[in-house]
């Protein structure tokens, strides 16, 4: 090795090492954890397993503390009680906006010029909320059936076999895709329903390879054959949702007319049309498979949970006006009347929802928690709130918070249960699966009829059950924290056949 190297490598280091170590706690602040790698600091540790590394911080420095990750100062709040002070902070002090924009173009490479998450909010907010959502329900459940039921003629009377997480995952996708981009044509014939089956199958194997990646794309740590891999499936993709493809689709919805219609009154090409396109399909269909994996999951590993919703589920259907098989679609109010399986997906949601709320701090300014502490912060740190730890793990809260327990979230006369406390304070915050306050997720409604349709759907049209019915409940897989629901390690092989 030259000397000019050497010195070089040695300059390098030093840098790292003051720009790492040149920061000191300052009186207010939370505590400080620089870790021991220059520049570094915790990266290595919150990229393996978040969970794990933000347990131990807190155990270490209590439930506020700014660590090193990355050469990124990042301060954690892990207190419940004070959530509400972040998530509701105007844009002017704490913003999601830069960090929005940063994923945004790492992960799909979508630049947007003059991007206001806020007036993309409000475009959006009618087509997923109030007017068009039960337009939307409707057209979820047929474009279900379609996926579900279609082809279940060829096998009726033999058990099929795949994974758990696939069969969930395809599904949803395959139909939320049909119910938000579109169907092959109207009137809806055999064919064209076969089409869109054939369609939507090859949209979700796509876009599920894109999704595999997304850990390594949000991280930048992409190999090199991951790197071309990416480069394919993301232009499969965008040939895929093209605004010219999408035009010639039939019964596209009101969101979707919405969304482009803002694109294009913003001045976006119609290449990054497409690459938005993508975006907002993992954005709005890239949870919903996850979560109805692990709700059905824990049914079938719980026989008294899975007893009780088919009981609930029997009950509905034997007061309904007409047999299941005739039902075009299915009604709000038996949604609504569903509070044990209610239950079921909070508890399915508490135990498995992992999203990072993040906010950067524009401002230096002060941060006050709910017991009358207060701690500055920084301008350019960035704030994280990590739910899945605390409440939705926190012991305090919920007994024994490893386990499922279906009834959790139900009172006693069947009611749904509110009321959870810590420091002996009730919590408005018990459970985030959905974010909160300016950037909760705007399709909550959507997702949670969503999810209950496929089920009530899975439950009542197929025996459904596990290969191997001894078999443990997987780990996750650890890189998924932080970007909503979590994925299992391995899938879960179940069969299933359609009743008679």
């Amino acid at each position: 090795m030259s000397w000019a190297l050497l010195l070089g490598l040695l300059a390098a280091l030093l840098l790292l090492l003051l720009l790492s170590r040149r920061r000191t706690r300052r009186p207010g602040e939370p505590p400080l954890d620089l870790g021991s790698i220059p520049w570094l600091g915790h990266a290595l540790e919150f990229g393996k397993d978040a969970a794990s590394f933000l347990t131990r911080m807190k155990k270490k420095h209590g439930d506020i503390f700014t660590v090193l990750v990355g050469g990124r100062y990042v301060t954690v709040l892990l207190d419940p009680h004070s959530y509400d002070v972040v998530v509701w902070e105007p844009r002017a002090k704490l913003d999601f906006h830069a960090y929005a924009v940063f994923l945004m173009e790492r992960i799909f490479d979508v630049q947007l010029p003059h991007y206001s998450p806020s007036e993309e909010k409000a475009k959006m907010k009618p087509t997923l909320l109030h007017r068009d959502l039960q337009a939307l329900m409707d057209a979820m459940y047929t474009n279900l059936r379609t996926v579900l039921l279609g082809d279940t003629t060829e096998a009726a009377s033999g058990w099929r076999e795949m994974g758990l997480l696939d069969f969930s995952y395809s599904c949803l996708l395959r139909a939320g895709y049909l119910t938000l981009y579109g169907v092959e044509a109207l009137p809806r014939t055999h064919e064209s329903q076969a089409q869109d089956r054939a369609h939507s199958a090859d949209v979700f194997h796509t876009f599920r390879q894109l999704d595999l990646l997304l850990p390594k794309l949000a991280r930048g740590s992409l190999s090199v054959g991951d790197k071309d891999h990416a480069r394919r499936v993301k232009g499969r993709l965008w040939k895929l949702l093209s605004p010219a493809r999408l035009a010639a689709r039939a019964q596209r919805s009101s969101w979707l007319e919405s969304y482009l219609l803002h694109l294009q009154e913003t001045g976006v090409s119609e290449d990054m049309q497409a690459r938005a396109m993508v975006l907002q399909l993992w954005a709005t269909q890239g949870n919903m498979g996850p979560a109805a994996f692990w709700l059905l999951l824990f049914l079938l590993k719980n026989p008294e949970a899975l007893a009780a919703v088919r009981g609930e589920l029997e009950q509905l259907l034997s007061r309904a006006e007409q047999p299941i098989s005739q039902m075009t679609t299915l009604p709000q109010k038996v949604l609504d009347s569903m509070p044990v399986l209610d239950s079921v997906l909070s508890e399915s949601l508490r135990l498995t929802a992992a999203p990072f709320i993040t906010r950067e701090a524009v401002v230096d300014l002060a941060l006050p928690m709910a017991d009358g502490r207060e701690f500055s912060l920084r301008r350019g740190d960035r704030l994280l709130l990590f739910p899945f730890l605390s409440p939705q793990r926190d012991p305090e809260i919920y007994t024994d918070p490893e386990v499922f327990k279906y009834n959790r979230f139900l009172n006693s006369d069947g009611s749904e249960k509110k009321d959870f406390y810590k420091d002996g304070k009730r919590l408005k915050n018990y459970s985030m699966p959905w974010g909160a306050g300016h950037n909760q997720c705007l399709g909550k409604a959507y997702a949670i009829s969503s999810i209950k349709q496929f089920v009530f759907l899975v439950l009542v049209h197929f025996d459904l059950e596990l290969v191997n019915p001894d078999v443990e409940i997987p780990e996750f897989d650890l890189s998924r924290y932080g970007f909503g629901l979590m994925q299992p390690e391995h899938d879960m092989p179940i069969r299933y056949r359609a009743r008679p």
